[in-house]
């Protein structure tokens, strides 16, 4: 957990917003009773999740694939090789959608904009050195060269639902 008491809050406003505007059907499905609040949820999600992550083509066709992401402070942070067919989705189209599941007991569903965090043609974001540190710490100084090599992103979201088939296996 990495969240400030700020940040958690305006996690669990965004929770709170996206489900009451969320579908009847989905509604029945992720009920209050069947959800985590954002101190559950950042508690849960640690370390590396997997991600299905899709973009967009040119042509407008979803493509699907996978994505190492952390959950740091209430966002969602994945990257990929810049060579890569979603990095250059991302970079002219940045409306992407996540989820990461665990099998039938835990799934978290986003929307949102992915933001380059360390874009070869402008400055890096102020939040890419301690993303960075934090990566190099998780993987290894030496995994990656992290600037020519891979780009990485922050999906900030705009809509997230979680479902959690027991909340209590969750409880903090």
């Amino acid at each position: 957990m990495r969240e400030t008491p700020e940040e958690t809050r305006e996690l669990q406003d965004l929770l709170d917003a996206s489900l009451s505007r969320s579908t009847s059907h989905l509604r029945s499905i992720v009920s209050p009773e069947r959800t985590l609040t954002a101190a559950q949820l950042t508690a849960t999600l640690t370390g590396m999740c997997t991600l299905a992550l899709s973009t967009v083509t040119a042509t407008g066709e979803p493509r699907i694939s996978g994505a190492d992401g952390h959950f740091l402070h209430g966002r969602w942070h994945f990257g990929t090789a810049r060579t890569a067919a979603k990095a250059r989705h991302l970079a002219a189209r940045p409306a992407a959608s996540a989820a990461h599941m665990r099998g039938e007991s835990l799934g978290v569903f986003t929307h949102g904009t992915a933001v380059a965090l360390n874009p070869l043609d402008a400055p890096a974001s102020p939040d890419w050195p301690p993303l960075l540190a934090y990566l190099k710490d998780f993987y290894g100084a030496d995994a990656f060269d992290w600037s020519a090599e891979v780009v990485y992103y922050r999906l900030d979201p705009h809509w997230m639902t979680v479902f959690a088939a027991e909340p209590a296996q969750f409880e903090q």
